[in-house]
């Protein structure tokens, strides 16, 4: 007979968890799913490597009706006691909005039951008697507050599956299932914030398809303030509609329909007379959905809040990534607070939305200000004003032709290292500067330029060539326009997939605004080898990152100065720096206005008023460089850092080591490097600055003691070579002799985290001597090569 403690998890599962549920009642095909992955992964980057981390997988969630989950069950050996899993299991819940929450090693079943319907919030349940369907339905509906009979039936109106097995992601199950939830209690203003790239679209289908299909909302209106976004929208989830929808274009107006998209500007002439919106009556509509409500929607005074004044007796739900918040605009004060949030970090940590690097670029004249010598003549022949000019002048007042040209520069060469065809939108201070920056680039890629001239164009709101090839840009198959220069086209609305480059040469001050371009390049596009994206920053604008409005930190930050070139990938993927994961566990390897109120000016009955336009100045000859700029980074909890990186260094060693000494007995007595390593990383401590400062062939442990103990280092080369005088292999046959000798080799090409892994035994050169089993029984077997190893690490470190 088999002892029930030597069993696996899957066979506890198998034998004792599964046919306990099965006997509760549960339909093990419609109810029940095991190993349910529901994140895909954070991606973790390396130079222009990324590798995936692990999903988050529950054990069992066990449903009401597909994508109504009610339970979580988290399994464990026998080995473990019965509340083992509880903690994880909650933990999963709470994020999975799963209100009973379970936790079984075979024996029993322990219960958290976050409604306390039975009076426990914690309870243990023999094997044979675990809730049935219907009693965990009913906590279920306790815990959402669904009282009634006609709530029930809305909420548990099917979703759409249109057959080619595509489900919502656990956040928009969520998102779909609050809201509804939200509407049938009686709530009437809803507001949804979902980061850019989450699927907002999707999420608002299957929202307004269900409650369609329950027969609570007849008539719907989708709002959008762009036809990007209604063509988009048109052409993708919405299409399942089929002849029930339309677009109102024109102002005409045809109320035989079900479901409408439609401009705001398409809906209004900003005339009570002529207003399109006016054709229906104000209870036409019974849902109005507001896409990228923070936009005009979330202003008291805007035209197009009058028309959701106008139909205020439906239910309105308002859509965003940023929530607008200032002391005049509020989302939240008309929509009131999020019913569910789900953030650009959150995104990034479940492997949804694409990380990314930030490399800054200071120029001198931004640094340090520009003034004119006396008498300055600009382009057209004025005199410039004698001031100092900064950043908040540059491409808005005054335009100069060496800045422009530094800058275009700068991006050709940061694509000549990486990949000139990868799609890059260039975010400009207004349209003037963004024609400019086309010409610039254009001319710092000449030789592309000359084989197809879309390789760089201006896409801006008054510009009818460039509007027309913003699909070609955000197509995946289509390879130009390459690079986009804009100024507000493309903030929003604009689904680019493929963008791996996002320019920063605008001076942007609003939150909002900076998330909405952030945004641009958050979609993950794997058939495309979009996993990653990069930002270069020639204004200071990523100061953002500090503010606490924002909520996703990138995964370095690398400053730029005048000696500098930008790394390859290949050189970036060569830094020793290594990466962990969440459980800290290695990781392998338009136009300017489109913001403002639509609305014509007022009349002012005090006479004509001239306006005189503010000066603008073009000049050139000025001398423009990059200029040193201080170290920024990330420390532990991802602030960014700007005091000294070696004071900074040496105070975090000396927190967690006293002394020289204390941190080689460490060193010395761990079995494995890598866990001192882990330990260092946690503690905030970043070494990748002081690698080219130094040397790139230091190892880690050289460098800590050089820099937090004024101890001079030898490079990985020179600790080899000491090894390979000593002959201290003697003892082991010629292929194992072998085997350490390579292992050392790797060790001074790459460091003693790569030779600790025993992965390290299926490549090159490993891989031609044998198998990594044929390897290891060269030492007698796993414990015999682990301890070999385990000398080589003593004898590199013997010269500390």
């Amino acid at each position: 007979m088999t002892n029930k403690k030597e069993l696996s998890e899957r066979d506890i599962c198998t034998k004792f968890i599964t046919p306990a549920i099965e006997k509760a009642g549960w339909d093990l095909h419609k109810q029940v799913r095991e190993e349910v992955s529901f994140t895909d992964g954070r991606i973790y980057v390396k130079g222009n490597l990324t590798t995936r981390g692990k999903r988050k997988r529950a054990d069992y969630i066990l449903y009401h009706k597909p994508n109504i989950p009610i339970a979580i069950i988290e399994a464990k050996k026998n080995t473990k006691t019965v509340k083992a899993g509880i903690q994880q299991a909650i933990n999963y819940a709470e994020i999975l909005d799963i209100p009973s929450v379970y936790s079984s090693n075979g024996d029993a079943f322990h219960e958290h039951d976050r409604t306390c319907a039975t009076g426990q919030i914690e309870r243990e349940l023999p094997l044979d008697n675990f809730p049935s369907p219907e009693e965990l339905w009913q906590r279920y509906k306790k815990h959402k507050g669904i009282k009634t009979p006609e709530a029930e039936q809305i909420i548990t109106q099917d979703y759409f599956f249109d057959g080619s097995g595509r489900s919502p992601r656990y956040y928009q199950q969520i998102a779909i299932n609050r809201t509804v939830e939200a509407i049938t209690k009686g709530q009437s203003r809803i507001l949804l914030t979902m980061a850019t790239g989450t699927g907002k679209t999707y999420t608002a289908f299957q929202i307004i398809h269900r409650l369609w299909k329950a027969g609570a909302k007849q008539r719907i209106l989708f709002l959008a303030d762009r036809n990007a976004l209604i063509d988009q929208t048109k052409r993708g989830d919405f299409r399942h509609f089929k002849d029930k929808m339309t677009v109102i274009k024109n102002k005409q107006i045809d109320k035989s329909y079900e479901i409408y998209l439609a401009l705001y500007q398409g809906l209004t002439n900003y005339d009570e007379d002529k207003d399109a919106y006016r054709k229906f009556s104000r209870g036409f509509f019974d849902l109005v959905v507001v896409d990228e409500c923070h936009r005009g929607s979330a202003a008291d005074d805007s035209a197009w809040r009058e028309i959701l004044g106008y139909f205020g007796s439906a239910t309105h739900i308002g859509m965003t990534a940023t929530p607008k918040e200032t002391k005049t605009i509020s989302s939240t004060d008309y929509f009131g607070d999020p019913v569910y949030t789900y953030s650009l970090k959150q995104g990034i940590q479940d492997g949804f939305l694409a990380p990314y690097k930030v490399v800054r670029v200071g120029i001198n004249i931004d640094l340090e200000g520009w003034r004119p010598e006396k008498g300055k003549i600009d382009k057209n022949g004025q005199v410039v004003e004698d001031r100092l000019y900064n950043t908040k002048d540059y491409d808005k007042n005054i335009f100069i032709d060496e800045r422009s040209q530094t800058v275009a520069n700068k991006i050709t060469e940061f694509l000549q290292k990486t990949d000139r065809f990868d799609k890059t939108i260039v975010f400009c201070v207004g349209i003037p500067h963004a024609e400019i920056m086309r010409a610039a680039l254009a001319n710092a890629s000449s030789d592309l330029i000359a084989k197809n001239a879309k390789y760089v164009m201006q896409i801006t709101g008054d510009n009818e060539e460039g509007k027309r090839e913003l699909d070609n840009f955000i197509d995946p198959e289509q390879d130009y326009p390459v690079i986009a220069t804009t100024s507000k086209l493309m903030t929003t609305g604009v689904d680019a997939q493929t963008c791996k480059v996002i320019v920063l040469d605008s001076n942007i001050g609003s939150m909002t605004e900076f998330k909405q371009i952030i945004g641009r390049g958050t979609r993950i596009n794997e058939e495309y080898g979009k996993h990653f994206f990069t930002i270069l920053d020639f204004r200071n604008v990523t100061d953002l990152f500090a503010d606490p409005d924002f909520d996703g930190d990138p995964v370095r930050v690398k400053e730029i100065n005048q000696y500098d070139d930008f790394e390859t990938p290949e050189e970036e993927a060569q830094d020793d720096t290594t990466i962990t994961d969440e459980n800290d566990e290695d990781v392998d390897f338009d136009s300017d206005d489109d913001y403002s109120d639509p609305r014509p000016p007022g009349i002012i009955d005090s006479g004509d008023i001239q306006r005189e336009a503010p000066q603008k100045y073009y000049v050139n000859g000025v001398n423009v460089s990059i200029l040193n700029e201080r170290v920024q980074y990330l420390d532990g909890d991802g602030k960014l850092i700007t005091s000294s990186l070696k004071d900074y260094t040496c105070e975090k060693v000396h927190q967690h080591y006293q002394s020289l000494d204390d941190f080689l007995n460490k060193w010395n007595s761990a079995d494995k490097k890598q866990v001192i390593i882990q330990e260092l990383e946690e503690q905030g401590i970043i070494l990748e600055h002081f690698k080219e400062a130094i040397s790139k062939d230091l190892d880690l442990f050289d460098m800590i003691c050089h820099i937090a103990f004024d101890q001079p280092p030898l490079t990985r080369t020179e600790r080899a070579r000491q090894v390979k005088k000593r002959d201290v292999f003697n003892q082991y046959g010629e292929q194992a002799r072998q085997v350490l000798n390579a292992l050392l080799d790797k060790y001074a090409n790459e460091g003693i985290e790569n030779i600790e892994d025993i992965k390290v035994l299926k490549i090159a050169p490993f891989n031609q001597i044998g198998t990594p089993m044929e390897i290891v029984k060269l030492f007698g077997g796993k414990v015999g090569y682990n301890k070999a190893v385990n000398q080589l690490e003593q004898v590199i470190y013997a010269a500390a």
